[in-house]
């Protein structure tokens, strides 16, 4: 488990997984000593792409440490909370939340949500100077490993180890930080996802060139500019802002922006009512000043009026113009009773003039990048001090309208979002909302939070503080985030059970609350104190005695939990437990864990008979947890029986695996 990891990460450099790729799709670019050959390279893609030798690019200092730190794996293990986790609400939820680093947690949620997460959106840290951004990492690489694994000058490396063992708030430090995190983040994207990034002023512009970096420029979906209703930054000498941006990009050219639904305002224009229902209709022809025969000319052709009089489409000055679509479209509309035709006066002549219908039902807006009709700030402030009976607990919230925006125009039903810089929870607060006032809304949320420490010395901490110690909490900002869940959820529950009794509904049909995930499962990223790793380090795989103090430092249920997400299993599936002549195994699917140290003969005699005559029981991999595994007899005795198993009629495939 933590061994193997650890081992794995002395020989991971920072360009491995990109090497990795090349050598899939390009393996005869590679020389029999290892070495890459470009020139061979260009020749394999030069009628695919044009081949340059000078390119535009961000560099900042730790670029290459940042993608260092994207490619080890980390050495956290996933703890459960186990109370909370089985309580009826929390049970059988696909909500997440997990409280630890997030560069650690991405690294988990890779290893079952690749490629799973539709939308993520994330409001990191602004490093405004004065939001206590602090760029600090728990790596312990010396001088000479980090020159070795980033071929990189002794200067070099001691400026970067400087960066990182003191601690920064260098816009070099802030890069990195992101760098390494949006590697990560993009890899958990489906092919039709789309991040979501809130920034202000001190970073923007950095961060579009990382993210140009890591999505690619042709990604880049557009920056909002939103209205926080607070002005800050007047006393700098520059202009004051009321504004910060929402920079969006999509993973590939398959995403596609959702409407938003009409306001009010947008219905007024849908005053005419015919058969089909209500609509709106705009010209036919383009009105923008570069809409010219000219620029379209399959645009440009005649259509007769009702009194079968030829007309073009001709400006306001007589240039020739052109119409919305091409003639082909024309005629389909037209027999279709999508066009209208007015009497209007030009050149002070009466003719008819063509409009096109737009009918109301099932139509959306395109969203504008200015985002200035939403709440701000301040309301999001009142209304999660609304949820804590008033008590300011957490500053800089973000609108619970604002994330339901971006989750309307960007995912479906049954989507997954991920925030992993969650803060006080509101992402999650947004989707248990969105959730309980439609029917068909079953999404789902990820949420990751660092545990940061909450301090009574701070006067912006010190209504936290007090809440959490009245809760009987942790004093850390993950249970802020937990707590206001919770809150939010008990709030939905209680107003869907009132709206019940008011229309004297049955709360047992669909109705109910109950077929609402308003649960979370949570989960805490632990790294081995240095007393297990000790032991870890000094277990003698040829011993013939079980170290059960190994299994006891992490626990069982922190052993499946991590086991299950790293087999692809996700972190909201429980194991079954299998009895095999007194001893207790784990089942999931493909995988049978064997974690405790008392298996014996007649465990493994049982375990032979479940695959001979149980047909819904056949896991493919058995893995043993090595520090209860030992004596070389038990683990020789199940590999020889596994081996006869696979050679048997059943023809059965069972990958045998020990993990340390």
């Amino acid at each position: 488990m933590i061994q193997d990891i650890l081992s794995q990460n002395e020989n991971i450099n920072a360009n491995d997984s990109k090497l990795a790729v090349l050598k899939e799709n390009f393996p005869t670019c590679f020389k029999a000593d290892g070495n890459f050959d470009v020139e061979r390279f260009k020749t394999e893609i030069s009628g695919i792409t044009n081949v340059i030798s000078e390119g535009y690019e961000l560099k900042f200092l730790g670029k290459s440490y940042a993608k260092l730190m994207a490619s080890t794996d980390t050495t956290t293990v996933i703890h459960p909370n186990t109370e909370h986790n089985n309580l009826p609400e929390n049970s059988n939820s696909q909500n997440i939340y997990i409280s630890g680093d997030n560069l650690d947690g991405l690294k988990h949620l890779l290893k079952s949500y690749n490629k799973s997460i539709k939308c993520i959106y994330i409001d990191p840290p602004y490093n405004t100077g004065s939001d206590g951004f602090v760029y600090q990492d728990n790596f312990n690489y010396t001088l000479e490993s980090l020159q070795e694994k980033l071929s990189i000058s002794e200067d070099e490396a001691q400026r970067i180890l400087d960066l990182t063992r003191r601690g920064s708030s260098s816009h070099s430090a802030w890069l990195m930080f992101m760098y390494c995190r949006l590697l990560l983040a993009r890899d958990l994207l489906t092919d039709d996802g789309v991040i979501f990034i809130s920034i202000d002023d001190n970073e923007q512009a950095n961060l579009k060139l990382l993210c140009d970096d890591v999505f690619g420029e042709e990604n880049f979906l557009g920056n909002i500019v939103r209205s926080t209703g607070q002005t800050t930054g007047q006393d700098s000498g520059g202009l004051g802002s009321s504004f910060d941006y929402i920079l969006l990009y999509s993973k590939n050219e398959n995403f596609e922006i959702l409407g938003l639904e009409l306001t009010e305002h947008d219905l007024k224009r849908f005053e005419n009512e015919d058969e089909r229902g209500k609509y709106a209709y705009d010209q036919m022809r383009k009105t923008g000043s570069n809409d010219r025969r000219v620029d379209r000319p399959n645009m440009y052709y005649s259509i007769l009026d009702p009194d079968g009089n030829e007309i073009y489409p001709l400006g306001p000055s007589g240039y020739e113009s052109c119409w919305r679509f091409e003639k082909k479209t024309y005629e389909r509309l037209n027999n279709e009773n999508y066009i209208l035709w007015k009497k209007t006066k030009k050149g002070g002549i009466e003719i008819w003039w063509p409009y096109v219908k737009y009918y109301l039902e099932g139509r959306t807006k395109r969203p504008s990048p200015l985002w200035d009709d939403l709440d701000g700030n301040k309301k999001a402030t009142r209304d999660l001090r609304a949820l804590f009976e008033g008590k300011k607990i957490f500053d800089f919230s973000k609108p619970i309208d604002l994330i339901k925006r971006i989750i309307r125009i960007s995912t479906s039903d049954f989507d997954t979002i991920l925030d992993f810089f969650s803060g006080s929870g509101s992402t999650a607060n947004a989707i248990l909302e969105m959730n309980a006032s439609s029917k068909n809304s079953k999404r789902k949320f990820i949420s990751v939070q660092l545990p940061e420490v909450i301090s009574a010395d701070s006067a912006s901490q010190k209504a936290a503080y007090d809440f959490l110690t009245e809760q009987g909490l942790p004093k850390t900002l993950d249970y802020i985030g937990i707590e206001r869940i919770k809150r939010a959820a008990a709030r939905i529950k209680e107003a869907k059970i009132e709206k019940q009794k008011a229309s004297k509904a049955d709360l047992f049909k669909e109705e109910s609350t109950s077929v609402l995930d308003l649960g979370f499962k949570h989960f805490t990223l632990v790294e081995p104190n240095q007393n297990t790793l000790d032991k870890l380090d000094s277990f003698d795989k040829a011993a013939m005695l079980a170290d059960t103090t190994i299994l006891d430092d992490f626990g069982k249920p922190t052993i499946l939990a991590t086991w299950l997400n790293a087999d692809g299993y996700g972190l909201s599936i429980q194991a079954e437990s299998v009895d095999l002549a007194g001893y207790t195994a784990y089942y999931c699917q493909k995988h049978l864990y064997l974690i405790d140290a008392n298996f014996t003969l007649y465990s493994m005699k049982e375990l032979l008979n479940k695959y001979d005559n149980e047909g819904s029981f056949n896991p493919e991999n058995l893995v043993l947890f090595g520090y209860s595994f030992p004596n070389w007899s038990i683990s020789e005795m199940i590999e020889k029986n596994l081996r006869i198993l696979n050679d048997s009629e059943k023809n059965l495939k069972i990958n045998f695996q020990v993990r340390y």
